[in-house]
């Protein structure tokens, strides 16, 4: 007589390997084939998952880029001790994170649909911008409004660089940029 044996374990891959396994697909068939040719079928194969896998986790290409850009992006570390240092720390970080493999590219893609997609707009707005614009706004003591003018002026120099050249801004332009961005917020604006 055979004994049935039965495993502790579900078929199928662990739950918890599948968005690490997912997000790593996502940059690289992004880095590899751009933002448009990255299909979520794309990005199915090539993390080795059914692309049912993706739609039961993500309800659409938009929301799984930004899930995986938070995953890249994890928490703005901001060091030094005043507002300029803590200022330069937030433009070289995400200068930084923009500039690896496939996060620049789905960035701007992302960000380049949220323009005719309000659904994917407020998506990005609350899941993506308005953690680190919290946490810009707890460590500078700025209002919301300078403070969303402050990632709108990096940011947007960032991506409008990525969109032009399709490279990253170099170590120098950076620089640049922080010396460009420091007298305009470097000093507190007051009360708003």
């Amino acid at each position: 007589m055979t004994r049935a044996t039965t495993s502790a374990r579900p078929p199928g891959r662990p739950r918890s390997g599948v968005h690490a396994v997912v997000f790593a697909a996502t940059l690289s068939t992004v880095h590899e084939l751009g933002y448009a040719r990255a299909t979520v079928e794309r990005i199915a194969a090539v993390a080795g998952v059914a692309k049912t896998t993706i739609y039961r986790r993500w309800p659409s290409k938009g929301a799984l880029i930004v899930d995986c850009l938070l995953d890249a992006f994890g928490p703005v570390p901001l060091a030094g001790t005043g507002r300029a240092e803590l200022m330069t720390s937030a433009i070289r970080w995400i200068a930084a994170k923009i500039g690896e493999p496939g996060v620049g590219d789905a960035f701007a893609g992302v960000f380049s649909d949220a323009v005719s997609d309000p659904a994917l707009r407020e998506v990005l707005s609350s899941r993506l911008q308005d953690p680190y614009r919290l946490a810009l706004q707890d460590a500078l003591g700025e209002p919301e409004n300078r403070v969303l003018f402050f990632i709108d002026v990096v940011v947007g120099t960032l991506l409008h660089r990525m969109g032009m050249t399709g490279e990253p801004m170099v170590d120098a332009d950076v620089a640049a940029l922080v010396e460009m961005v420091l007298p305009h917020f470097g000093e507190s604006a007051g009360p708003a």
